[in-house]
């Protein structure tokens, strides 16, 4: 077992070991130090879908920048930080998982650090998450633009969240889906103008089709890439990979070529209304 997990749940967490005690913490290093070892890289894969997906909207919409973007469950800050500052994933796990792990990060080092590297195009970004110490991390540091620590799988937005929200562009989310359902997909899409782009990685564990299925009710297209799949992580023992292949069972998925490599792997979706699919084909807009 990982460093920094508890015991692999079964319900509502799939499976999946329970790393708790490092997704609310003041400052991000005993994040990545425990995720480090289990090759945790599902951002790095985000950072290219997403900045291709702002570059083609900059494209289209042109009259409108800087781009919005709201990255759901957005912890520490890390898909903001690999989309709008001249970093790596690498450079993260650098920066924060060799570091001694007791003493606390000054946020004025982390805003200068990231600062000094900010994209002169960078979007702006809003996150999501209800890991109130991490999204402070993450507007402390400069890394979100804005921060909200709500839950709206059981709670409306906030009229702050609500207005934050009007004019976004995209959405994007790596892995969280399973952790937020339809329902908060849902109340997103209702404060916003009109439907945004929606680019999610999710882990083949879980169904998306009652996300897809309301974003279509929203005159979204949902397209789903067909020619490769992402690795997330090192499952981080046996447990937490039996579940994972029987879960994947459920779902009439095979694991050759894929979780039986030990690692989980997920899907990439993304939702456009239809005239943006005709003009840019999935195929084209995410690169190889």
């Amino acid at each position: 077992m990982a460093p920094g997990t508890t015991e692999t749940t079964a319900a509502s967490d799939w499976g999946k070991a329970d790393f708790e005690a490092i997704y609310n913490r003041p400052d991000p290093q005993r994040y990545f130090a425990t995720l480090q070892p289990l090759d945790y890289q599902i951002p790095h894969h985000g950072q290219a879908v997403f900045r291709a997906a702002v570059d083609a909207l900059r494209r289209r919409r042109a009259d409108r920048p800087p781009l919005n973007v709201v990255d759901l469950c957005c912890s520490y800050g890390i898909n903001a930080a690999l989309l709008k500052h001249r970093l790596t994933l690498t450079d993260l796990y650098d920066r924060y998982a060799r570091q001694d792990q007791e003493a606390p990060r000054r946020p004025q080092d982390d805003r200068a650090y990231f600062a000094a590297r900010i994209l002169p195009d960078a979007p702006h970004v809003t996150g999501l998450d209800v890991a109130d110490q991490a999204v402070g991390y993450a507007r402390s540091a400069g890394v979100l633009d804005q921060g909200f620590a709500e839950n709206l799988e059981a709670d409306e937005p906030s009229p702050q969240l609500r207005a934050a929200l009007a004019g976004t562009d995209l959405i994007t989310v790596t892995g969280g889906v399973g952790y937020i359902s339809e329902r908060t997909f849902g109340h997103l899409i209702d404060s916003m103008d009109s439907p945004p782009w929606v680019a999610a990685f999710v882990l083949r564990t879980v169904s998306y089709r009652p996300v897809s299925a309301l974003l279509a009710r929203a005159g979204l297209v949902t397209e789903k890439l067909t020619t490769r799949t992402f690795r997330q992580r090192r499952f981080a023992d046996g447990d937490e990979r039996r579940a994972a292949f029987t879960a994947l069972a459920g779902h009439g998925l095979t694991t050759h070529g894929k979780e039986a490599d030990g690692f989980y792997h997920a899907d990439l979706y993304l939702s456009r209304p239809a005239a943006d699919v005709a003009v840019l084909p999935m195929s084209e807009l995410v690169p190889d």
